[in-house]
């Protein structure tokens, strides 16, 4: 499992770095001809690819700093490096909004009628690039959120793009100067939807929520149904970073001797995995009764005797 996850760590690396120069030279072309073609659509979303290109740069270093191995301190590791890049992406993306809602609104008070069919060109050129770089990160994006936040940003690019070659023609056709701003909001509002979005799943991440598809309820009864289990408390499950989940639980089993426990031990772990794709798993067991018996370990008992020990494993 290790090897395969490094293996799709360093293809999604792969797949950033050639959407961050793709992305880097369709921000350019759009910058350029945005003020060749007096254009506050094709300048505004030039402006929304060139901060695309930096959250990108973002995500690229924080899933190299992801693939780092744990050390004494950070003892899981620095999986939520991408984490904390979903939300760096998203502010950034609100700052560019903002900057878009401004100018549009600017634009409106003062209109001027750009070059309709130059906005036409070189937005069709951003929109056929975005759509190729889309399709590049939407096959790693479904086990990373960091692609995830990279393949929205191309996303919105790629509508944005769609957007200004469907504006530019109406302009070229009616020479209503009202669509060139109205277009940019329109950009502003695909990103405040997407960026919504990556906020909610970050946090849900940083707060330790349980993840949506491993509820409390399913895990407790995944878990008890095994022979010998009695019962399941103190269960908690939560999410380390993309497509890496932990739970702890203290699980109340009938005595057994110790190796039965272990085998236990092995099959809730498979079946947390295979089910729940929970990987990092620390059960205390726990005996139902407390009556001595050399053949049982009871974490009730090793308190008040020294000669059981108090690890409960």
């Amino acid at each position: 499992m290790s090897h395969a996850h490094h293996e799709h760590a360093q293809s999604g690396n792969l797949r950033l770095k050639v959407a961050l120069a793709a992305t880097a030279a369709v921000a350019v072309l759009e910058l350029a001809g945005g003020f060749i073609a007096h254009s506050l659509a094709l300048t505004a979303d030039a402006a929304h690819v060139t901060m695309d290109v930096v959250a990108l740069a973002i995500a690229l270093a924080a899933s190299i700093q992801a693939a780092r191995p744990a050390n004494e301190r950070q003892t899981f590791g620095f999986a939520r490096m991408e984490i904390l890049a979903a939300l760096a992406n998203g502010t950034l993306l609100v700052a560019v909004t903002l900057l878009i809602v401004v100018e549009a609104i600017k634009r409106f008070a003062h209109p001027e009628t750009p070059q309709g069919s130059l906005m036409v060109a070189i937005a069709f050129v951003g929109l056929l690039v975005n759509v190729g770089v889309g399709a590049l990160l939407l096959v790693g994006s479904s086990r990373s959120l960091n692609l995830r936040a990279a393949l929205l940003h191309v996303g919105g690019d790629a509508v944005g793009a769609l957007a200004v070659v469907i504006g530019g023609a109406a302009i070229a056709l009616t020479g209503a100067a009202w669509i060139d701003p109205a277009l940019s909001l329109f950009v502003a509002a695909i990103i405040v939807a997407g960026v919504a979005g990556i906020f909610r799943e970050a946090t849900h991440v940083l707060l330790e929520s349980a993840p949506s598809h491993a509820g409390l309820p399913a895990v407790r009864e995944a878990i008890c149904r095994f022979d010998g289990v009695v019962a399941v408390h103190d269960l908690h499950v939560w999410t380390l970073g993309t497509g890496s989940h932990a739970l702890a639980a203290h699980v109340v089993v009938d005595d057994r001797r110790v190796s039965e426990a272990t085998a236990l031990l092995q099959r809730i772990n498979e079946a947390l995995h295979d089910e729940f794709e929970i990987d990092h798993v620390t059960v205390q067991f726990e005996c139902e009764s407390c009556d001595d018996d050399e053949r049982i370990v009871c974490t009730q008992t090793a308190r008040s005797k020294d000669a059981l020990p108090s690890s409960g494993r």
